[in-house]
């Protein structure tokens, strides 16, 4: 056990490395938490910097995830160790310590830990994701409804206990992330995928952080 707390803390640790914030910072100079929805994930980096910047941090966001449980297994964690591995690297992207526990909304990096968890698991939750998200151009939507349908698709798919209630508590995070996201949404305000943003409107819509 002992072994499997490490991992959790080494996760976490990955998990708080904010690339949105570097990328937008080091290569465009742009402070994300001052422009569009003030999130440090890839939706609010493709509205202030631009398609390939945000291509790289969800990349990165989705990889930090999927190597700290990849790790996690290659060293014999058990379902359990695997569990807490997968929501610790979720809070490090979501609560970072580096900057001041205020950080993304954790889908790219659960969609990192579940595929490599869980790998039909992430399929299936990457095909919901682009199937929303292309249909309603609402990338906040497209989140919500993939995390929705993660713990039912653990149970029905893997079945393994550790790892349904982590996807249970992974989505209960990610939904209560997307709060204001949901109040947007129903009254028609939410900002839709690729939509530009100055840095005076912080505030508005943003998802796959």
């Amino acid at each position: 056990m002992g072994l499997e707390v490490g991992l959790a803390i080494a996760a976490y640790l990955l998990g708080a490395i904010p690339f949105g914030l570097l990328i937008a910072r080091g290569g465009a100079g742009v402070d994300l938490r001052r422009v569009g929805s003030g999130n440090i994930g890839a939706t609010n980096v493709l509205r202030a910097v631009g398609k390939r910047a945000a291509a790289l941090t969800l990349a990165l966001d989705l990889a930090k995830g999927a190597l700290a449980v990849a790790l996690a297994r290659a060293l014999g964690a058990s379902a359990l160790g695997l569990a807490l591995v997968a929501v610790a690297a979720v809070l490090g992207h979501v609560f970072p310590v580096f900057l001041g526990f205020r950080g993304g909304k954790g889908v790219a990096t659960t969609l990192g830990v579940v595929l490599a968890a869980m790998p039909a698991v992430g399929l299936l939750l990457l095909g919901i994701w682009l199937g929303v998200a292309v249909g309603s151009r609402y990338s906040s939507l497209a989140a919500l409804t993939a995390v929705a349908a993660l713990p039912l698709l653990a149970w029905l798919v893997d079945g393994r206990p550790p790892l349904i209630v982590a996807s249970a508590a992974l989505a209960l995070l990610v939904v209560a992330r997307h709060r204001e996201n949901i109040l947007r949404l129903w009254r028609g305000t939410e900002g839709k995928i690729g939509q530009r943003v100055e840095a005076s409107a912080a505030g508005r819509g943003d998802a796959a952080g």
